[in-house]
């Protein structure tokens, strides 16, 4: 399964939609998410809402708290609470959520069902409803994060093209990086490969190796995602635009902003191959 998107929470949202705009996103409106407990039940009213940055196949996501005293149907508010503002999660696209429910189930990593979220987006036209389907991994199973799969139901409302242009000439997701003890390095490749079908699009790396690929990175509480990624058309191009913001650090791959100034986890770009 591809990375359908990446998750980023933040009580901070203002300030994390600012700096990802001077990054060189073009970020969607604020859109509040409306959430299915259980695969019996319909979607409720969340604490959340996001921004993303869409690609025309994947994006990254990144969910604001904006309303604390509203429901919590999906569960990140302990997530927050006990690992701050950062990059909390991954989704992977599916086409057929029953086929990724029951794979899932049967592999002993999800109890969730087929769940149901929606939210409203703009469109020229008016309004209309974003609707998505998805199964969990057990929370028990990531203690990285929020791991789900990813049907889109109406993607033509996410994917605008008014919203695929970037400054930075983002074209695409690149990856995500997990960062692990040493010693479970490989369990967690095996697990990543069942949730993916064997396909696993995640950088799964020691905490031994982190400076190596971020450079003066400082580990937070293991296990967690300590990057994200997306190619760009041009690298120097990327680069000039966004150190008129905040400084880059170069690597082996392109360069990346820091996670001290991008709110809470590294920024990647690479140049398209």
């Amino acid at each position: 399964m591809p990375i359908d998107h990446t998750v980023f929470l933040t009580r901070n949202y203002e300030e994390t939609w600012r700096r990802y705009e001077q990054l060189g996103f073009t970020l969607s409106p604020p859109s509040r998410h409306f959430a299915s407990v259980s695969d019996q039940s319909e979607p409720v009213p969340s604490c959340t809402a996001n921004r993303c940055a869409y690609f025309g196949g994947s994006f990254l996501e990144l969910i604001g708290i904006v309303d604390e005293t509203a429901g919590d149907p999906w569960r990140v508010l302990p997530i927050l609470d006990a690992r701050g503002d950062g990059l909390h999660g991954c989704s992977f696209g599916v086409d057929d959520s029953g086929e990724a429910e029951r794979r899932l189930r049967e592999a002993g990593l999800s109890t969730s069902g087929v769940l149901k979220l929606q939210r409203d987006v703009e469109l020229p036209e008016g309004t209309r409803t974003a609707r998505f389907r998805s199964v969990h991994i057990s929370r028990d199973r990531t203690p990285e994060g929020i791991l789900h799969t990813a049907e889109h139901l109406t993607p033509e409302y996410l994917h605008q093209p008014r919203y695929l242009g970037h400054p930075n000439g983002a074209r695409a997701v690149a990856g995500i990086l997990l960062v692990v003890p040493d010693h479970e390095v490989g369990e967690y490749r095996r697990r990543y490969d069942v949730i993916t079908g064997g396909r696993a699009p995640v950088d799964i790396v020691g905490v031994s190796d982190l400076d190596t690929i971020l450079h003066g990175e400082t580990p937070r509480k293991l296990p967690y995602f300590a990057a994200h990624g997306v190619v760009v058309a041009d690298l120097s191009r990327a680069r000039k635009l966004i150190e008129q913001h905040v400084p880059t650090t170069t690597h082996d791959r392109g360069f990346f902003v820091r996670a001290e100034d991008a709110f809470g986890a590294a920024v990647l770009f690479e140049e398209a191959r």
